[in-house]
This record gives C-alpha cells, sequence and structure tokens, in this order.
C-alpha cells in the first residue's frame, strides 16, 4: 500500500518547500527538457532570470499551493521555453517542465506563449505544486 498522508501534513509540507527556496527566490526560464533531479547542473539556454515576489506562493490548501502575485521576467536570450528551475543561490529548490496555456498540471508552469523573444515580457500565467499521499 502506498504512504497516505493527511491534508494538514500535505500542506505542511508544502509550506516547508517554500521556506526552504526563501523569500525571494530566482525563477530562471530554459531551454530543452530539465536535467534528471535538481540537484543536477543547468542545462538548455538561460532565456530569463529574476526574482520572484517575496511572498511567491499562497498558503497551502487542500494539499495544494499556487503561485501568488505576479511572476514576470524579461527575456536575455531568445528561444523555446522547455524548463524552470526555482533556486536559492546555486541551489535548485525546484524544477519542472513548461507547457503553452492558462493552466498547468501539478509541477508544471505554464506560459501563454513559450516562443521567447529577446527582451520580451515574460509572465507565468499558471504554476500549482499538489502534494502526493492523498
Amino acid at each position: 500500500m502506498a504512504f497516505q498522508f493527511s491534508t494538514a501534513a500535505r500542506n505542511a509540507a508544502l509550506d516547508a518547500i517554500e521556506s526552504t527556496a526563501g523569500t525571494a527566490p530566482t525563477l530562471e526560464i530554459r531551454t530543452g527538457s530539465a536535467p534528471a533531479t535538481a540537484g543536477t547542473a543547468d542545462s538548455g539556454t538561460l532565456l530569463a532570470s529574476g526574482a520572484l515576489p517575496s511572498d511567491w506562493l499562497a498558503a497551502a490548501s487542500g494539499g495544494s499551493k499556487a503561485k501568488a502575485g505576479t511572476w514576470s521576467l524579461t527575456a536575455s536570450a531568445a528561444g523555446t521555453a522547455g524548463h524552470f528551475r526555482i533556486k536559492q543561490g546555486a541551489t535548485t529548490h525546484i524544477q519542472g517542465p513548461i507547457v503553452m496555456g492558462t493552466t498547468a498540471g501539478d509541477g508544471e508552469m505554464a506560459l501563454v506563449n513559450t516562443s521567447i523573444a529577446n527582451t520580451q515580457p515574460i509572465t507565468v500565467s499558471a504554476f500549482t505544486l499538489n502534494a502526493g499521499g492523498a
């Protein structure tokens, strides 16, 4: 049987992720697929990088945690967005694929347009983390 956790435990785990990454982590938008693990070196071309808002995720509720505020960057290179990394300093805490649209599945980040031009403003349209073990 797989592990199952209470909603309170799932919410606490999600809130701990935000606490660990800090109040102003860096969001990187990169080309290609994400590396094998968050501990693996960066891959792909860095298209954009910038600080997230100080309260970048909403409080966990129902075992889910969504982005808070506006997540906006300006592109520094051109290419097709493929994956993201959320870092504190050199440490990657979260990574995952980028999808095009206004909704994202668990661990995905949505951009309205994944074809990025140099100096283009980029706004993340959706991002949600869901804790497993329901």
